[in-house]
């Protein structure tokens, strides 16, 4: 494996776990906090998510190729993989279809609290959005650990 892809790994990790823990639970926060209208900073918070869901994509693509192209069917059984793989396929999840649905019930002024119609309100599926990704942020942090064995 070359040396620029071996050098690519720990950027790939770095960029990926900072950026969702960066986003997550310092930006969107302070978002939230700074500015008045909670309409304008979910906006602003929404489209921060969706970046750092394109680079999760991104590098979430590379870590599994190299993992297999570098250590073959034995990457199954390596840690690193499936903290990838698992965050990969949450970043998935998130990015086109649990934030979708949610931008559409928003779209359509579905109602906020979690006492609304089950299933079509916009706390309930905000709150599995953020609880998923929790688990992502998570996982980032056994990525970050096992990389480093």
């Amino acid at each position: 494996m070359s040396r620029l892809l071996q050098a690519l790994h720990p950027i790939a990790v770095t960029a990926w776990s900072g950026g969702l823990w960066i986003v997550g639970y310092l930006v969107a926060p302070l978002l939230f906090a700074a500015v008045p209208d909670r309409a304008l900073a979910g906006t602003l918070a929404g489209r921060m998510f969706h970046g750092i869901a394109w680079v999760g994509i991104v590098c979430g693509t590379y870590l599994l190729l190299y993992e297999l192209l570098s250590f073959g069917a034995y990457a199954l059984r390596r840690p690193v993989f499936w903290f990838a793989f698992l965050m990969f396929v949450l970043t998935l999840i998130l990015q086109f279809w649990l934030q979708p649905f949610i931008a559409s019930l928003r779209a359509a002024g579905a109602p906020i609290d979690a006492l609304a119609a089950p299933g079509r309100h916009f706390g309930f599926w905000h709150g599995a959005s953020s609880t998923l990704y929790l688990i992502e942020s998570l996982l980032a942090l056994g990525l970050v650990l096992k990389s480093r064995a």
